[in-house]
This record gives C-alpha cells, structure tokens and sequence, in this order.
C-alpha cells in the first residue's frame, strides 16, 4: 500500500477511505491507534499476523503491546460511498477534528490529523534519511 490522500471527517466521525486502499485493506479491516498519535488500519490478514507475533512474545514484553493495539481495535466496514466511522476514542487519540490525510505504509494504512502529519513531515531532514537508507545498505 502506498499513497498520501486527503480528506475530510465528517460530524459523525465518517472518513472516505480510498478506493486503492480498501482494495488492500479488504471488505472489512481493522482500525486501532498508531504511533506519534495516529491511527493504524489492518487488513484482517495482517492484524492475525501481528496478533500472532505479539502473542509469541513473553508476557512482560505482550502486555502493553497486546493493551496498546488490542483495547482500541475496531472492527470497520466501509458503506457504499467507501467511509467507514471512526470510532470517538479513536478520533480523540489522533486528534482527528476535520482535515486527515491517510497514507499507505507498506503493509498498513495511517490516519493523521493534517496538522499532525504535516508537523511529522517537517521534523524529517535529508540527513536523517540518508542515516536510515545506510541501515538498509543503500
């Protein structure tokens, strides 16, 4: 998945998801909070995936993971214009008021406040790409 797309939360906490990545995301997917406070969404096959490596991890290390992702999942299915609801604690967590801006990340999507996002974007320099380019060998 990949992709930055903006749109707008409705008053009752709908957002369009994009057609591109609702086809990754599958008919139904999972929505949960993210870090630097925003949301992460899941297909079904990739939050089975991560449910399994966080329950093979001990207990003193599953714990907050398994309270962190588990407690705020919700199930979303998207209506027949493409939104789905986002839950209110979900909204709260990310800020989300108005103005999102939903991304694809490789294997997940994000939801981010614009704000939020365009303030995350701003603190990435060149230099600290290139430092993380060299861990991948480029």
């Amino acid at each position: 998945m990949k992709g930055e797309y903006q749109h707008n939360i409705d008053a009752k906490g709908r957002l369009f998801i994009p057609a591109k990545l609702r086809e990754s995301l599958g008919s139904s997917f999972i929505v949960t909070k993210g870090l630097d406070e925003c949301l992460f969404v899941y297909s079904a096959e990739a939050w089975d995936v991560l449910e399994e490596k966080i329950s093979q991890l001990p207990m003193s290390k599953s714990r907050k993971l398994q309270l962190f992702f588990f407690s705020s999942a919700a199930d979303c299915v998207p209506d027949s214009q493409g939104r789905v609801l986002i839950p209110q604690n979900l909204r709260e967590y990310a800020g989300l008021q108005k103005e999102v801006t939903v991304i694809g990340v490789s294997g997940r999507v994000e939801i981010w406040d614009t704000a939020r996002w365009k303030q995350f974007n701003s603190d990435l320099t060149p230099e600290s790409i290139a430092e993380a380019m060299e861990d991948l060998g480029f």
